[in-house]
């Protein structure tokens, strides 16, 4: 039953007085939110009526779908027992506590790191405050307060409050207001179409965008550098996958100069790429592992970082009192929201599935996408995917940036009944796990929908080469 609303009237309490993350607020005012109603599976509806197939799951985080009675279930049982204690005071809740088990559980060992601990917050962001916050401790405690340089990469997103936003390589996050703050510093992004040299092979290229990381080490100075930090695939930045030479590549130098390496995993883990989290998927060996967004499938906020045991041993046996946390953190109705959350993550092999059966055919499926005339490049890893529009084909030729190419696809794809997202002229997906083989089909077809109505358009605008 479609659930009936005042689109006006919404939309003009939605100006007067919702200011919108990442919005241009004068643009907004002008056009009226869309008003979204109502969700069920993979599909969300508008105020209008209107279906649309939700190829983001949300903003990369409804993993198991939308409308799982459990996880309502969970949240209420929970608001019923105990809706809320603080994790301060030295006292803990049970959830919390259960939930820090199945994490340490599900977190696989890779060579001699192991995750065993877990610091709670609400989102991705606080979660990498948190990292910062943690890291310079950390060196602190072993005498070192020197190694306070952080390391990221261009075009990375971390997060948007002051020190998330520093860790983002996001130029534009940057202008506004006076980032990134200090001791953080990026390098080149491992984006292969965009950064190859020409008759560069993949992997030469990947050896090449990890080396970027020792020069920053070195022109910084090792015994200044505190971590590395970077997403196992770069969501926000349009889906940027890594070659294969570049992880290997990348552990042997963090390894070499004895610094601490963070994954952000606030899109990648839990089931995303096919495993429960991406450094299992690229063989490398975290220090911190950054988890938000899945981990309750967006039910309800959760964050938080899986602290390995080099990390949480220092922390723990040098003593002292960590002065950070949040009033929310270890919150036991997000945390029982979680806990059922991986119950049906398990229950239905959602990472098993991505690996085996929907990331292999949604691979298939984007092959013939990528002969569409006007992409450049399509790729997979696991359940997100990526393309690049282009100007001309054959010589790999982008449009201008000024053209905005990827909101006029993105245009179609809204009135289309597909939500797929523009990260300038690139186009991604991160679909719900839950999809099946049709609903694949259904979505690629709608792509190609949009891919057609977009070509016709920059055609006719005399855009093409």
């Amino acid at each position: 039953m479609h659930t009936v609303v005042d689109t006006a009237a919404i939309q003009a309490l939605d100006t007067a007085h919702f200011l919108h993350p990442f919005t241009d607020y004068k643009d907004l005012a002008t056009r009226g939110a869309r008003v979204i109603t109502k969700a069920e599976g993979i599909y969300i509806w508008d105020s209008e009526g209107h279906r649309l197939l939700d190829a983001m799951s949300g903003l990369w985080c409804v993993n198991v779908g939308y409308g799982r009675k459990e996880l309502a279930d969970a949240a209420h049982q929970q608001m019923m027992t105990l809706p809320f204690y603080n994790s301060f005071f030295q006292t803990t809740n049970v959830p919390a506590v259960q939930l820090a088990t199945k994490l340490a559980s599900l977190a696989p060992k890779v060579g001699d790191r192991s995750f065993q601990h877990v610091f709670y917050s609400s989102s991705g962001s606080e979660s990498n405050d948190s990292n910062v916050r943690m890291v310079r401790r950390y060196w602190d405690l072993l005498g070192q307060p020197q190694r306070k340089v952080i390391i990221s990469r261009l075009n990375a997103y971390h997060g948007s409050t002051m020190a998330g936003a520093s860790l983002g390589g996001m130029s534009g996050m940057h202008a506004q207001g006076d980032l990134p703050i200090p001791n953080i510093t990026h390098i080149g992004q491992p984006y292969y179409f965009e950064n190859g040299l020409p008759g560069e092979s993949a992997d030469a290229f990947g050896l090449r965008a990890a080396h970027w990381l020792e020069e920053k080490i070195l022109e910084v100075g090792a015994d200044k550098v505190a971590a590395f930090i970077a997403e196992p695939v770069q969501g926000a930045g349009g889906v940027i996958i890594a070659p294969a030479t570049y992880w290997p590549e990348i552990q042997r130098i963090v390894d070499k100069y004895g610094i601490l390496l963070i994954s952000d995993e606030v899109i990648c883990a839990f089931g995303r790429l096919g495993t429960w989290f991406g450094y299992e998927k690229f063989g490398y060996k975290p220090d911190l592992v950054t988890f938000a967004k899945a981990v309750t499938s967006g039910y309800i906020p959760l964050g938080g970082v899986l602290v390995g045991d080099r990390v949480a041993k220092v922390l723990i046996e040098k003593g002292g009192e960590f002065n950070h946390g949040y009033t929310y953190s270890g919150h036991p109705v997000a945390c029982a929201v979680a806990l059922a959350n991986m119950e049906i993550m398990e229950r239905e092999q959602l990472p098993q599935r991505v690996r085996d059966d929907i990331g292999p055919y949604l691979a298939q499926r984007f092959l013939e996408i990528g002969t569409h005339p006007l992409v450049g490049s399509a790729e997979t890893c696991g359940f997100t995917a990526g393309l690049v529009l282009v100007r001309n084909k054959e010589r790999l030729e982008c449009f201008a940036e000024d053209l905005s190419v990827g909101m006029i696809c993105r245009k179609h794809c809204f009135s289309n009944g597909l939500i797929m997202r523009a990260v300038g002229d690139r186009m991604i997906i991160a679909p719900p796990l839950t999809m099946t083989h049709a609903q694949i089909d259904e979505m690629v077809t709608l792509i190609l929908r949009c891919l057609d109505l977009t070509y016709q358009e920059v055609k006719e605008k005399g855009l093409l080469a």
